[in-house]
């Protein structure tokens, strides 16, 4: 099964929690494809969300953003904050830091590849060896766009998980 994870944006820390209640708790990203356009909506909410599973954001995606500034993997580097959780065992609303979200969004199309072959050979994702060339492309597209528009909206990245 594995643990689910949803990025999405929203302007502020009230306005995700309030999200998490307009959606009964998640998920967010509802119906989506890691190379969608990440603008989904569920009749009342509309939210700009990407879905993906395993994609953690201090392990897995702290290494993407690793490879981005070219500096070494660390615990922390994506720093978040647990916001609202209403049981023990989940569902969990993160927010993270715009230093995160700024690194993700300077992506450009040319590094793409070197990203996705260098973050195909974590631990994470090759389990039976390195991932095939390019396959993380769409995935680090999704959530360079998401970030990109984020920040040019002003807007905060988050992350809903559940088990």
């Amino acid at each position: 099964m594995g643990v689910l994870y949803d990025y999405f944006r929203s302007t502020d820390d009230g306005a995700a929690i309030a999200l998490m209640d307009d959606l009964g708790g998640g998920p967010v990203a509802r119906n989506t494809a890691a190379s969608g356009d990440g603008v989904h909506g569920t009749g009342v909410v509309a939210v700009d969300a990407v879905g993906f599973k395993w994609i953690d954001p201090p392990v897995a995606l702290g290494q993407l953003v690793s490879f981005v500034r070219d500096a070494p993997w660390r615990a922390g580097l994506v720093q978040s904050r647990l916001l609202w959780s209403p049981e023990e065992e989940g569902p969990w609303l993160f927010g993270l830091d715009d230093a995160t979200r700024d690194t993700l969004a300077s992506i450009s199309g040319g590094q793409l590849p070197e990203l996705s072959a260098r973050w195909g050979r974590i631990d994470e994702f090759a389990h039976s060896g390195p991932l095939p060339e390019g396959e993380l492309v769409p995935v680090i597209e999704a959530i360079a766009g998401l970030a990109r528009r984020a920040r040019d909206a002003g807007d905060h990245l988050y992350c809903w998980c559940c088990l």
